[in-house]
């Protein structure tokens, strides 16, 4: 819960007035005069939020409880039929949970016309919790986002290519608890500042849903090219892509991250079979966590436009891993095949040199990218 008022004080700085209180499985957040409807926009959007509602707040009294059970019941659309319930938290509160639901469906019936009990299916729920230090009144569930609130899982190196899945990909891991960083290569001249500004918007995007997002972006071009020179063709892609996890576990240990997750999809192109992962993984021993593995790539699409990064991911504009695409990759590379074309190379000055070259950019939801510094190493 500690951690969870901590993502919704960090959503809710543009307000500095509003209050996020924590008390025994509630979390208060009190509007101090603002409009609820902005506030709500962010808040249901943070992960760990499984639902929330306006409430009103008044004194543990009989007739303001009245007044205002009165007030939210009238001031909905739509309703013919209600029902009461009432949770006495606060056992020195003298009425008793049930007879205050009979007082106070006697009075919303006396002082209306147009609305009927109905215990089993209302249209509305006026629920009633008697707390110590006042009562809510609520009529209405929103949903929320769900999961678990990020940063009680431990924080992941997202490889974040500008495509549909990877994005998918960090917003599932974030669900989840996860708290991400991202890494990106490109290939200057080859991938241009346009698709570095997609890649942008795309982490942009997920900061709707957790805090701000440091993306790592590694000048990949020299290395890349020097990998397809030194690699037969069929294997330049998976040397390729061992080599932007060396790259990606070294700024784990930096980071002191814990694992890497990626947009893999099982099957979907040549360096997503369970032989190329298995080629792929046997240079790094971090955990890579792939929570798109087994999904059509039609539920990715679906997931992709409901938070919406879909629109981004399909600019026109290439990263690193589409520019040098053999004419005929191998689907199922052998390990002592690639550790032999590898040796033939010390690609180890190349790797540092990357590496030295990182530039972090961090963004936010709350304002534009900007510049944390260059040669993080």
């Amino acid at each position: 819960m500690e951690k969870l008022q901590q993502n919704i004080r960090h959503k809710l700085t543009e307000f500095p007035e509003v209050k996020v209180k924590r008390t025994q499985g509630r979390m208060f957040v009190l509007l101090e005069g603002h409009d609820p409807y902005p506030i709500i926009e962010k808040v249901k959007n943070i992960f760990g939020i499984h639902s929330l509602s306006l409430a009103i707040k008044v004194e543990n009294d009989l007739e303001a409880i009245k007044e205002a059970a009165l007030y939210a019941l009238t001031n909905s659309e739509n309703i013919k039929t209600f029902k009461v319930s009432v949770k006495r938290i606060n056992k020195q509160f003298a009425i008793r949970s049930q007879e205050l639901n009979q007082i106070l469906g006697g009075h919303l019936l006396s002082n209306t016309d147009a609305y009927t009990v109905d215990v089993h299916q209302p249209d509305m729920e006026v629920k009633v919790e008697i707390r110590q230090e006042a009562t809510y009144i609520t009529s209405s569930i929103i949903r929320g986002a769900g999961g678990l609130p990020v940063g009680t899982s431990g924080k992941t190196l997202l490889l974040l290519s500008g495509g549909i899945d990877s994005p998918v990909a960090g917003y599932l891991a974030m669900k989840r608890g996860v708290e991400i960083e991202a890494i990106h290569f490109e290939s200057p001249p080859f991938t241009s500042e346009r698709a570095k500004q997609k890649v942008i918007d795309l982490a942009e995007k997920l900061t709707r849903f957790g805090p701000s997002i440091k993306i790592h972006i590694v000048p990949f071009t020299k290395l890349q090219q020097r990998i397809f020179q030194e690699t037969p063709d069929g294997y330049g892609m998976t040397v390729m892509r061992r080599m932007m996890l060396r790259i990606s576990e070294r700024v784990c240990q930096k980071e002191d991250i814990l694992s890497l997750t990626t947009g893999e999809n099982l099957g979907q192109v040549a360096s997503q079979t369970m032989t190329s992962m298995n080629t792929i993984n046997e240079v790094t021993n971090y955990p890579i966590i792939r929570p798109l593995i087994t999904m059509d790539k039609d539920e990715i699409i679906e997931i992709s436009k409901a938070i919406d990064t879909f629109d981004i991911s399909i600019r026109p504009y290439e990263d690193c891993c589409t520019i040098f695409v053999p004419k005929a990759p191998k689907t199922k590379p052998k390990r002592d095949r690639v550790n032999y074309y590898e040796s033939k190379f010390d690609y180890e000055e190349l790797i540092q040199e990357a590496i030295d070259g990182i530039e972090v950019i961090r963004v936010s939801d709350q304002k534009k990218a900007e510049d944390v510094f260059e040669g993080l190493f």
